[in-house]
């Protein structure tokens, strides 16, 4: 039987082994797809209960090194159409957009909104939070500098959340990237998981720590 290229992987790798995070990416490389390019994913466990409020981790992060992924960005905003079209967002408008949106129109890969459009995003908050797309006050997208915001999504944002379980997932770039620069944008994420460690958390916080590629199979590594 002929094998995936995930039971390649784990039968030439050591799955039980911690590797470092340079190491596990150039095994992973030899069994990437050559059809396109596959991203990286970083998997790191929290010891957290996600049920409570203070535990919930969530945040947005500007890797280093971006993610090399084209970021569709949509603004939702009345009066400030023109900023947001010069920033370079791809989709603009105010409730016409909702409309769309609320007819399942959702051609985008992250939102922006100003303060004034938030009463009436919730016509769509059964379209976009289901997909993680509603925007939040706290996470950045929920603001009246609509040309910042814009720039940062495209230049490479990315946002984490812990899981049911406490595992956050993410991903860090593409294999076409050297390793440096992945294994930079790896650690980023890190350190920055460790800069929110929850007070209430108590004992060790970050459990475990796994990369894969993206039709790959995971490896441990070194969450340092």
């Amino acid at each position: 039987m002929k094998q995936t290229k995930r039971q390649k992987v784990l039968s030439a790798l050591d799955k039980e082994k911690i590797y470092a995070i340079a190491d596990a990416i150039d095994a992973l490389r030899p069994y990437c797809s050559s059809k396109f390019d596959e991203t990286l994913e970083i998997a790191v466990r929290l010891g957290v209960d996600v049920t409570k409020n203070d535990q919930n981790i969530r945040g947005m992060l500007s890797l280093p090194n971006g993610t090399g992924k084209t970021v569709r960005v949509a603004v939702f905003t009345e009066n400030s159409q023109d900023e947001a079209k010069k920033a370079g967002a791809d989709v603009i408008g105010g409730e016409d957009l909702i409309a769309r949106v609320a007819e399942g129109n959702v051609d985008f890969d992250r939102v922006i909104a100003t303060p004034d459009m938030m009463p009436k995003m919730s016509r769509v908050a059964r379209v976009l939070g289901p997909k993680g797309l509603m925007p939040n006050p706290k996470l950045g997208t929920v603001t009246t500098n609509v040309a910042e915001a814009v720039k940062v999504a495209k230049a490479g944002q990315i946002e984490y959340r812990a899981d049911k379980s406490g595992i956050i997932h993410a991903g860090i770039g593409k294999m076409s990237f050297a390793t440096d620069k992945l294994v930079e944008n790896a650690n980023a994420l890190i350190d920055q998981l460790k800069k929110v460690k929850p007070a209430s958390s108590k004992g060790q916080y970050i459990l475990g720590c796994s990369v894969a590629t993206t039709q790959g199979a995971g490896l441990k590594v070194e969450a340092k």
